[in-house]
């Protein structure tokens, strides 16, 4: 039976980062749970043997389930029936699949029925289901929508809805309008209290939500009479039981083909408040975007690797000229780059995750009693470092999916244009991934602050090494000049104090970040473990080529007094 964690050592490396030492026994708050439930871990060793057996569930579910009704979800897609959604039948399959394994609600605490896995390991199995079919991801992945209600929700709402996600439900959340893309603050949808019924009620229009039809979904609406703006939108929980939404058409899509992408109509729909009026996207959705952010990621990440294989496997096997194609230099490097780049964003990613895990942790711990002066500055520090992180990881995983599928089917050549093979699907499902949830350019928005006031610089810094192996010697000191270089045009920059000029430039910036931030990441990789020494030379040689690039790039824009 084939199985994509155990086939992969890469992610047991990720899994077994000293960091995550501190992130379990937050998670575990130091291993309480042994005595109230028979399936909590005894100390950190038993907890990481635990993920390892999970993740092993998910590897073996992907490969030979997942992975294997791909295809056929691919070609049927989902049916729009009765203002209704009916998933493709290898869907139903998934779904069952996942459910009956208890892989639902993996983040979820164990008194509401989760397995209480920090995020690392949750976004490891996004990683594996994308590599084995990205349009199921987002149907699986959404479960993640439930940390919000956990986070934000009444302890009366985390009793109702999170067991049912743990029990196999699904959920969305319904941002976007047809008028309100990127823009939320011009969400229009209407939520208005029925004193009589003692509810709130939804009434207008979503577009583009993925999933659209599930069963619990998160919904961004306006609260406020004669508000304009993000001030006056709250954050409801919408029960699928309760009826008032219907599906208004399921959208023809490029890729992910098995994720139904709807517009769905509310009519009086009966809903629930979660947290506290007016601070719907103030605070909750960008808690719960970053999540997502980073679910796209771990989902990119996973195309990339499929992606890999499939080239590395095609060209071992393709012979021309007497010789598997695999021993063309111009081949080998195709796939090398590719390899390369998934295990930069990989690096990036799981980084990422562990810092994320250990802000909310610790956020979470504050709520049952006060934090130390040294968890309070340990927490904000994570948090700093997260969010900062998460758009490079958004932006690079995706792009660098988008580049590893169309260098796949390079390596396929015409074969790889044919829907008989899998890299064909990958190319089409590759491409949203840089454009949903925060599009590339959205998240050099977002990244470009911690460019110009030395963020990224300070976290570069810190990820320098205080001893480096002979054998890494020589990279190493190719990414300090890199670095050299990289602080030298951020101070030209501010030194200039052009905003335009700061703006046409934002995402050389930005990406000669993300390339010593990685480069520094599989580094470390690299240090403990020499399996990634011929992925961060190769990764070190892309990055020069590319900081040249984006040195020139930023040295004109300001040269030419924008």
């Amino acid at each position: 039976m084939a199985n994509f964690f155990t086939d992969n050592p890469d992610l047991r490396h990720h899994i077994n980062h000293p960091m995550m030492q501190r992130i379990v026994a937050l998670k575990e708050r130091d291993y309480a749970d042994v005595d109230i439930f028979d399936y909590a871990p005894l100390d950190f060793a038993d907890a990481i043997d635990s993920y390892e057996k999970v993740l092993s569930l998910v590897g073996e579910i992907s490969a030979d389930i997942i992975a294997e009704n791909a295809q056929s979800v691919d070609e049927e897609g989902s049916h729009l029936s009765e203002g209704s959604v009916d998933y493709a039948s290898a869907t139903k399959h998934n779904i069952v699949a996942m459910t009956k394994a208890g892989l639902m609600g993996i983040t979820i605490p164990r008194r509401y029925n989760g397995l209480n896995m920090p995020t690392v390991p949750f976004i490891m199995s996004g990683e594996m289901i994308a590599r084995a079919d990205a349009g199921f991801y987002n149907i699986w992945g959404l479960q993640d929508c439930a940390e919000t209600i956990y986070e934000f929700g009444s302890e009366e709402q985390r009793q109702q809805f999170l067991p049912r996600v743990c029990a196999g439900e699904t959920m969305a959340m319904a941002l976007t309008e047809p008028d309100a893309g990127s823009d939320l603050q011009s969400v229009m949808l209407r939520a208005t209290f029925d004193e009589d019924a003692d509810c709130w009620r939804l009434n207008g229009v979503k577009r583009f939500i993925t999933n659209g039809d599930a069963e619990l979904s998160l919904v961004l609406a306006r609260s406020e009479d004669g508000s304009t703006d993000g001030r006056g939108l709250s954050m409801f929980i919408y029960d699928k039981n309760d009826g008032g939404m219907t599906v208004r058409r399921i959208e023809h899509k490029m890729g992910i083909n098995g994720s139904p992408t709807c517009e769905i109509v509310f009519k009086n729909a009966k809903a629930q408040l979660c947290g506290s009026r007016r601070l719907g996207l103030i605070k909750y959705v960008m808690s719960l975007m970053n999540g997502a952010r980073l679910g796209i990621a771990g989902q990119a990440t996973g195309i990339s690797e499929a992606c890999y294989r499939e080239a590395l496997a095609y060209a071992n096997d393709r012979r021309q000229f007497g010789k598997a194609i695999i021993e063309f230099p111009a081949v080998e490097q195709l796939i090398r780059n590719i390899k390369a780049k998934l295990d930069a964003s990989r690096s990036l990613l799981y980084a990422t995750a562990r810092y994320v895990d250990l802000y909310k942790l610790l956020e979470d711990v504050a709520k049952e009693r006060p934090l130390t002066g040294e968890e309070r500055t340990e927490m904000k520090s994570a948090a700093r470092t997260a969010d900062a992180l998460t758009p490079l990881a958004k932006m690079m995983g995706s792009e660098y999916a988008n580049q590893n599928a169309y260098d796949c089917i390079q390596v396929h050549g015409g074969s790889g244009y044919m829907k008989e093979y899998a890299c064909e699907r990958l190319y089409r499902d590759a491409r949203i991934t840089s454009i949903y949830e925060g599009t590339s350019q959205l998240q050099v928005v977002a990244a470009i602050r911690y460019v110009l006031n030395g963020s990224y610089a300070k976290i570069i810094d810190s990820m320098t090494p205080s001893e480096c192996d002979e054998r890494l010697k020589t990279v190493n000191e190719k990414i300090s000049t890199m670095v050299v270089d990289y602080k030298a045009i951020i101070e030209s920059v501010n030194e200039a104090n052009n905003p335009t000029a700061n703006d046409f430039a934002a995402r050389s910036l930005v990406e000669m970040s993300a390339l010593l931030v990685m480069s520094r990441l599989l580094f470390d990789d690299a240090s403990r473990n020499d399996s990634f020494d011929k992925s961060l030379t190769d990764f070190v040689n892309i990055a020069q080529s590319e900081m040249a690039k984006h040195l020139v790039a930023v040295k004109n824009i300001l040269s030419a007094n924008i």
